[in-house]
């Protein structure tokens, strides 16, 4: 049987009404993790839908395709990324 910590109404309040913090300065158990968590969920959802992950993609890809390949750095690798679209408009109306 599972053991379940209690923590009490009042205690929970003060926590919630100090931004989660209790009398003693310290965090409320947990909520800074889950804070952190969803904050890196959130992080890696919009690098994901805005596409500014290319770089660790093809960095990743490199590694495992290609090991003795040079790896460019994030700059170049954007440089070389806007100049091919540049080359090839191919997805652009204009």
């Amino acid at each position: 049987m599972a053991v379940i910590a209690r923590v009490s109404h009042a205690s929970a309040s003060q926590a919630c009404a100090t931004g989660g913090r209790f009398g003693d300065g310290a965090a409320a158990p947990g909520l800074l993790d889950r804070a952190r968590g969803a904050a890196r969920t959130v992080r890696w959802f919009v690098r994901g839908v805005t596409r500014a992950d290319r770089y660790d993609r093809y960095v990743a890809h490199l590694r495992r395709t290609h090991p003795d390949a040079p790896i460019p750095t994030e700059r170049e690798f954007w440089r070389e990324h806007y100049e091919e679209m540049e080359r090839n408009p191919a997805t652009r109306c204009c």
